[in-house]
């Protein structure tokens, strides 16, 4: 077997073009796209939480009690 040539996958992305055409094509790049940067955007923020979290310790009132 010789896998996938680069004139078949010329042939399946013509296809894929015909069926969806360019503007739905663009419309669902920019979609995925934007989804991936989301992604990226929410797996950097969430260390900088926790890390956020573990540095807040409680303040005090200055006579030793803790704020309530």
């Amino acid at each position: 077997m010789e896998g996938i040539s680069i004139a078949k996958l010329l042939v399946i992305g013509a296809l894929i073009v015909l069926l969806f055409g360019t503007n739905k094509l663009r419309s669902l790049g920019g979609d995925l796209g934007a989804a991936i940067k989301g992604f990226k955007k929410a797996m950097n923020d969430e260390p900088q939480v926790k890390n956020n979290a573990q540095d807040e310790t409680p303040q005090s009132l200055g006579d030793g009690r803790p704020k309530e």
